[in-house]
């Protein structure tokens, strides 16, 4: 008998803006607006991204472009955060990092500044509704020019805190095999001078190398992905010496072909080696799976037993900003999580489900699928 990962206490630290929309939310944007959705999008979904190497970054790019394309306005954009919220307190999360860069939306609502401080106010608010934290990690792209980057981060900055609602972290996003890292070190130093955690990506679609130049020029708190350290000794023995969280996305690297078969994502070798793990759903509108599904695959394809995935959520709440009033309860739940053959909620556990639903009050309405 185990105990159901929806009931886990846990933090989510890896989930971007637009990926973590529903698909029925991205149709009715689209219709609303008259944005015809690429087929390979809508039909057969999840769509198939192909192998990394050959199609599946580009494939990737091209459909959550479109996907972007569709927020076009405040409304969207709260009910983008409204949703992701409510979806991940359905999952057991606690405290939600999600992942922005508002360069796309600020020609909506009238500039950067007011893109941000609307996804900032609404994190707030539906965090209120939904009963979970919800902070804003702001990302700077690789595709654009360093100098872009300063500018978030100087943005970022100006709203940086540790609570609710706050920015609480700085990342670096899109193809990493774009772009020099070190161009991206004066921005990083930017955000780490008003306390803001660093969290670029590195890692995934390039192998060690690129894990070891992310360490030794931004400094990271955690690494968006990091998988590929296994590759190299050295690299996955500095992670841990310093401390850093990887964020891992088995499903989004699976989707995007850098392992061909879940079992195949190097979890449990990361872990044996002592790396704090974060898992995380990165893009769910795109590769068909959420939070909840990545500690299944800890579970089904890893062989973690209940104590492991434990150690999973601790790690993710652990690596992340959440306030420490949150992360004690959040902790304090992993462990009579652990202490008693009934999901923290109080319903039984029945064959490995547990009989549970939306949080009391919530509202939640489950994820489209």
């Amino acid at each position: 008998m185990t105990r159901p990962v929806h009931t886990l206490p846990k933090a989510h630290l890896h989930l971007h803006f637009t990926g973590s929309m529903r698909l029925a939310t991205l149709e009715e944007m689209a219709a609303s607006h008259g944005v015809r959705l690429p087929r390979a999008l809508i039909e057969n979904w999840p769509p198939d991204l192909g192998d990394a190497e050959v199609r599946g970054w580009f494939r990737f790019q091209r459909l959550y472009d479109a996907a972007r394309a569709c927020v076009r306005g405040e409304a969207d954009m709260r009910r983008i955060v409204d949703e992701a919220a409510a979806d991940d307190a359905a999952e057991g999360s606690g405290w939600l990092e999600l992942q922005v860069d508002p360069t796309s939306y600020a020609p909506f609502v009238g500039g950067l500044t007011p893109a941000l401080e609307i996804v900032l106010d609404e994190a707030r608010a539906a965090g209120e509704r939904h009963g979970i934290g919800v902070g804003i990690v702001v990302a700077a792209s690789r595709t654009r020019h360093p100098l872009d980057a300063r500018t978030l981060a100087r943005l970022a900055a100006h709203h940086a805190g540790d609570g609710p609602g706050q920015v609480v972290g700085f990342g670096l996003s899109n193809d990493e095999r774009r772009g020099d890292t070190a161009d991206f070190a004066h921005a990083f130093r930017i955000a780490a001078n008003a306390g803001l955690a660093s969290v670029p990506h590195g890692g995934e679609l390039l192998g060690a190398g690129h894990v070891e130049q992310v360490l030794d020029e931004l400094h990271p708190d955690r690494i968006g992905h990091g998988v590929r350290s296994v590759e190299n000794p050295a690299v996955l023995e500095h992670v841990v010496a310093n401390d850093v969280t990887l964020e891992v996305c088995p499903g989004s690297n699976v989707a995007l072909g850098v392992y061909h078969a879940p079992g195949e994502v190097p979890l449990r070798t990361l872990a044996d080696a002592g790396a704090r793990i974060a898992l995380g759903a990165d893009d769910p509108l795109l590769f068909g799976s959420r939070l909840a599904d990545q500690y299944e695959i800890a579970r089904t394809a890893h062989g973690f037993d209940d104590e492991a995935l434990a150690g999973l959520a601790r790690g993710s709440i652990e690596g992340s900003r959440a306030p420490e009033s949150v992360r004690q309860r959040l902790l304090a739940g992993v462990d009579r999580w652990l202490e008693t053959p009934e999901a923290s909620d109080g319903t039984e556990v029945t064959e490995g489900r547990a009989a549970t639903g939306a949080r009391e009050g919530s509202a939640v309405e489950p994820a489209a699928r």
